[in-house]
């Protein structure tokens, strides 16, 4: 990125006086392109050990895989990792702990350890008739009775049931939840021909006179009202009564009493998830959709074990288009095994940072599955660029010095490339990363790129090497056979010559092709002319960007045989650049950019923030299937939000009353304090009595009346001195809000509302769902990692503008970038793509990927000077237009298989990676070369009419001897 076309070599040139701060930009490209080029001479004097090495290197390595492991906590991965939410669950646990319940479970309430959850729902009727009511409760019977074998085998193995495993209540009987026993009531009033007890919607009674919430027990509901809607009597009233219900959702909570009884929970969990298969293979008239602790995390990692054999079909469709994509039809100039050798190395640098990560104890999950695309579209871009650069090299040359001139040309814009990736991907890997899963993805992304650089220097490097011998010795690039000479080729049938066809240098002429000034071409550094003319009016300045005079520097390169051009070289340099450039077509192509700036500010303003995890999992399975039901059947209502006082607050008091009442106001409640209040009405009692009537009253009345019995589970009471009624010192009351579609939404707006009242409360309470802990700046938590790797990539942008010769191609980058990046983010939202942890990180991924494409051309064209600007895109487009244009059609290719995975995450990744792509290559083809026509920088600046008598000429007489190594011999 940093890097940009090369020149001449500065032996013969003479520089003219230049401002001090651009002649050390000079002074320090020039030192990196001279060890770039000691570096790729020493390379190729020892390929066979670059070449062995990484292999090596990478089958050791990938003997760690032993150590591999699969990360277990999805929530830690998926939810914020500093929120607030997570305090306040830890604090609510600390308080009131599931394990301690003795009267009532709320069933979404809390999310303990170990549980299984079913929604039963009737395809046809409700189930509230007999014969699914009877089916219902015989599924529950079938639960509540089912053991488990531990261990397996062995004389020491113990049967385990529910009952066993479950939360007891005070009589030592399991606790289920409230719509059980009003089920149970309904059948024995029918078996017994007595009157039907009414259910209320979305608050019943029980037969005990207790109040039981059953709104997420009971889903599609209608009842008597008018449209068969369930009008609720108040907002803390019974409802009327339920006509029909098509769905129905039971949990069963487990102990988890050490770690032998988390392995029988754990195998429960799939007995459980068994025997409700069998239930539903009997029953055809009733849906089934469990859920377990471990669907989530189950279903998460689905995702890698149904990407498997696409991500082989990805490796093979690019392996085959990278193949054509580095062929000619000269046999011998044509490298089509550079193209598999590229995605080994690629595959070789993957194995090895995998293995690294399994030797430092680290854990897998299924965002990993983006990091091959990461690499492979970084890797591809340095290999062709490679390869692009070795075609321009001189062919009378030894290997090793081809080899150093392709180092010196490529590698420092290579190496830049590589800074841009590691930037972006190490800050959004640093603690400043509230998302656990874009930590730990850019963390190995950041090491995958790193040795993917590593090994692209050393095996790719040894490689292109030992093509350059077959091609010094003009043998077949892919058969490694001798190409016989023209002279015994034309001996042979058409198709063996069609198959060995070359182009046989004569090695005692000296050719001195004559350049097309409308397809001007900029050299390699090491690149000479054979008897031209150098002007020292041209300017032409060693370092990263060297300004070229297009007419007055004829290179080496230029092919005068274009039939022996690769087709997509061909394409560009005789149609595509001229027509992109082409004064009509200029104006469509800005008229296409405002269409997609517009397109684009369309989708970044509908941006919404995708925080449901089943968003991340496989299709079809449990856990999605399990949520539309949810959706579906049980989305009138929020879940049950509790309401935690946890601090001593005067209850006794009327204002403080008034204020809790006030608070739960426009809510379904299960308030403790307000039926307590109610009871001492009844009673003829005052509400504001003192504390120690308030607090006698409470402990040996009310919660002593069975019907209020399971209130003593929601109030804390603390001791006091020795005969003093104890204080109370914390309670909680069950909030319920009426949802509409945007579930979510209304959510964390409703938590944002009832924190700032917390702040301004006289009595210190928080709220808590386990759902928070995923919406609790969950917009803040998964974007801040792309705007920290944005700033970063600005920053750097920044910082090299001090360094490189034109500065104002990191002005265009820079610029490119953000538009890239703005052009995915609105286009992701149009296709449905949601912002969560998987779409970041394939936008901070874009940033790197957009650099390797288009960065080449920004610099390639700021390297030239003089002549007009739509000769230097032109040229600019020949050289470093195609590989990218290469790297895009094998990487798009690579994406294909993994579109049509079953999976939540490979959809959004697939999506986003495509439109990366897109984007990229628009910026690239399309609006760059038309912009660089009419805007900075400028091409004649700094350009002086060259007068005969400052003209300097340089002759060069080429010696060719039998090892095909050049001497030159120079006269002034």
């Amino acid at each position: 990125m940093l890097g940009s076309a090369p020149g001449l070599s500065g032996r013969w040139e003479r520089l003219e006086p230049r401002p001090r701060a651009r002649m050390l930009r000079q002074v320090l490209h020039a030192g990196l392109r001279t060890s770039f080029r000691a570096l790729g001479r020493f390379v190729a004097s020892h390929a066979v050990f670059f070449a062995s090495a990484p292999m090596l290197l990478s089958v050791l390595l990938g003997a760690s895989f032993s150590r591999y492991r699969v990360e277990d906590d999805v929530e830690s991965l998926l939810a914020p990792k500093h929120s607030l939410a997570k305090i306040e669950g830890s604090l609510v646990e600390s308080l009131f702990p599931v394990n301690r319940s003795r009267h009532a479970l709320y069933s979404d309430l809390q999310t303990p350890g170990r549980y299984g959850r079913v929604i039963i729902a009737a395809r046809k009727g409700s189930l509230l008739e007999a014969f699914h009511l009877d089916s219902v409760l015989a599924l529950h019977r079938n639960i509540y009775q089912m053991q488990v074998m531990f261990p397996a085998t062995g004389l020491s193995s113990f049967n385990y049931s529910f009952s066993y495993l479950c939360l007891p209540d005070d009589k030592n009987v399991c606790i289920v939840d409230d719509i059980i026993r009003a089920l149970e009531e309904i059948q024995a009033a029918r078996a017994s021909n007595r009157t039907v007890p009414v259910l209320h919607y979305p608050i019943t009674q029980l037969a005990d006179g207790r109040r039981a919430y059953i709104g997420h027990q009971l889903g599609g509901v209608q009842g008597w009202g008018p449209g068969g809607t369930v009008r609720a009597q108040g907002t803390g009233g019974k409802g009327e009564g339920v006509r029909s219900a098509r769905a129905l959702q039971l949990t069963y909570y487990l102990q988890v009493r050490g770690e032998l009884m988390e392995q029988v929970a754990g195998l429960w969990e799939k007995a459980f998830c068994s025997e409700l298969k069998q239930f539903a293979a009997s029953h055809s008239k009733l849906g089934i959709y469990p859920s377990t602790s471990s669907s989530l995390r189950t279903d998460f990692q689905f995702s890698s074990v149904l990407a498997h054999r696409p991500l082989l079909a990805s490796l093979g469709v690019c392996g085959v288009l990278a193949i054509l994509c580095c062929s000619m039809q000269d046999c011998v100039r044509s490298k089509p095994w550079l193209g598999p050798l590229a995605l080994l190395s690629i595959t070789l640098s993957g194995l090895s940072a995998a293995g690294i990560l399994n030797l430092t104890g680290a854990t897998y999950n299924s965002t990993y599955l983006g990091i091959p695309f990461v690499m492979l579209g970084h890797g591809l871009f340095g290999s062709f660029e490679m390869l692009s650069s070795w075609r321009r090299t001189r062919e009378d040359q030894h290997v090793k010095e081809r080899v150093a001139s392709v180092f010196e040309d490529v590698m420092l814009r290579f190496s830049g490339s590589t800074m841009l990736h590691l930037m972006t991907l190490g800050l959004a890997a640093s603690p400043l990363t509230n998302m656990e899963a874009v930590r730990l993805f850019c963390r190995t992304a950041a090491l995958a790129v790193t040795v993917s650089y590593i090994y692209t220097l050393s095996f790719y490097s040894s490689c292109l090497v030992f093509t350059g011998y077959l091609e010094t010795g003009y043998r077949h690039g892919c058969f490694c056979r001798r190409v016989p000479k023209p002279d015994r080729l034309s001996s042979k049938p058409a198709w063996y010559r069609c198959l060995m066809f070359t182009r046989y240098q004569d090695e005692t002429q000296t050719t001195n092709p004559q350049l097309d000034p409308s397809h001007t071409q900029i050299p390699n550094s090491d690149l000479t002319q054979t008897r031209t003319t150098i002007s020292t009016g041209a300017h032409a300045h060693v370092g990263n960007c060297t300004h070229l005079h297009p007419q007055a520097n004829v290179s080496a390169s230029t092919d005068p045989h274009p039939q022996d051009s690769h087709l997509l070289l061909g394409c560009v340099r005789r149609c595509y650049g001229d027509w992109i450039t082409n004064t009509y077509v200029k104006p469509f192509v800005v008229l296409l950019y405002l269409v997609y700036i517009s397109f684009g500010l369309m989708g970044f303003l509908q941006v919404t923030q995708g925080s449901d995890p089943s968003a991340v999992v496989a299709m079809d399975t449990a856990t999605v299937l399990y949520t539309r039901a949810q959706q579906r059947y049980f989305s009138s209502y929020s879940p049950v939000i509790g309401f935690y006082i946890y601090e001593s607050a005067p209850y006794w008091n009327a204002s403080v009353q008034r204020d809790l009442l006030e608070y739960a106001k426009g809510f379904q409640r299960i308030s403790w304090l307000e039926a307590y209040l109610n009871y001492l009405s009844d009673h003829n009692q005052s509400t504001s009595l003192p504390r120690e009537n308030f607090t006698y009253t409470l402990r040996h009345s009310f919660l002593r009346d069975p019907q209020f019995a399971h209130f003593a589970d929601d109030i804390i009471f603390a001791e006091r001195a020795q005969g003093e009624e104890p204080d109370l010192a914390a309670s909680r009351i069950f909030l319920v809000a009426k949802t509409t579609e945007n579930k979510r939404e209304e959510m964390s707006v409703l938590l944002d509302t009832l924190r700032r009242l917390s702040l301004t409360s006289r009595v210190r309470f928080l709220i808590f769902n386990p759902s928070f802990v995923y919406l609790d700046r969950y917009a803040a938590a998964v974007s801040s990692p792309l705007r920290h790797s944005l700033l970063a990539v600005l920053f750097l942008l920044g910082l090299s503008s001090l360094a490189i010769v034109e500065p104002l191609v990191s002005v265009w980058l820079g610029l490119t970038l953000l538009s890239v990046q703005f052009g995915v983010l609105g286009f992701m939202t149009l296709w449905g793509v949601e912002l969560d942890c998987m779409s970041v990180l394939c936008l901070i991924s874009a940033l790197g990927h957009s650099a390797d494409c288009s960065g080449p051309l920004l610099c390639g064209f700021a390297s030239g000077q003089g002549e007009s600007r739509t000769r230097w895109v032109r040229a600019a487009l020949e050289r470093h237009g195609v590989p990218s244009l290469q790297t895009l059609i094998c990487y798009c290719a690579a994406l294909l298989p993994v579109g049509s995975v079953r999976s939540n995450l490979t959809q959004t990744m697939f999506r986003c990676l495509t439109l990366t792509a897109s984007c990229s290559a628009l910026h690239t083809l399309a609006f760059l070369p038309a912009l660089l026509t009419f805007l900075p920088p400028s091409k004649n600046r700094g350009l002086r009419p060259v007068g005969e008598d400052q003209r300097q000429g340089v002759e060069c007489v080429e010696m060719n001897d039998s090892t095909r190594v050049v001497d030159q011999i120079t006269t002034v």
